[in-house]
């Protein structure tokens, strides 16, 4: 079990694979908000950038992670990554994280329909629980998480060391397949408001 790492498409966003023609897109979009990147796990900002690249590429051809960038199609510009990770096959489940979103994308349908996309991707592929996990200081995040209907299941103690040497406490969420018409109901309610 594990998703087909293919491109998603919805009405405001496709997410498209990591391929090496996406990556100037991604890195234009990644150089901005020097404060958000101060709290997440590791940096792809300005110098950062290729080593942040070349990891998930190399974490790409290990099936580790399957990392998306997120394309807003009104003007066809890449505004963000997410991916699928700590893939656990025998378990059937996975996290979707590494998310980052342009500062211009927050607040409007990209982030709700790319989760969206990932989640009905994975649990029509046999998916029975999908985690995120966010650092407590991040309540922007944490937020989001829960606006999509995940389950707030508490929280590992100094759990990352972050690319600033940070050791973070992890908030962990969940949404499983059981959870999952409700959490598909009301994101596409949630949806249905943007024009």
């Amino acid at each position: 079990m594990s998703p087909a790492f293919v491109p998603l498409e919805g009405r405001f966003v496709r997410l498209e694979p990591f391929t090496p023609d996406l990556r100037e897109a991604v890195r234009a979009m990644m150089d901005c908000d020097a404060e958000g990147w101060s709290i997440m796990s590791s940096n792809a900002q300005g110098e950062h950038f290729a080593g942040w690249w070349a990891a998930a590429l190399a974490e790409q051809a290990r099936s580790e992670r399957m990392p998306y960038a997120v394309r807003r199609l009104a003007d066809n510009r890449v505004v963000g990554t997410t991916s699928y990770m700590t893939l656990r096959p025998a378990d059937q489940g996975l996290e979707i994280g590494s998310t980052f979103l342009h500062p211009d994308a927050r607040s409007g349908p990209a982030n709700p329909e790319s989760k969206r996309l990932l989640l009905e991707h994975a649990f029509a592929g046999g998916v029975v629980r999908v985690e995120f996990m966010v650092d407590v200081r991040n309540a922007r995040s944490q937020a989001a998480v829960a606006r999509l209907g995940a389950v707030r299941e508490g929280v590992l103690r100094r759990h990352k060391i972050t690319w600033t040497g940070h050791i973070r406490d992890t908030a962990v969420f969940s949404i499983t397949d059981l959870d999952w018409p409700g959490v598909r109901d009301g994101l596409d309610k949630r949806l249905a408001g943007f024009g």
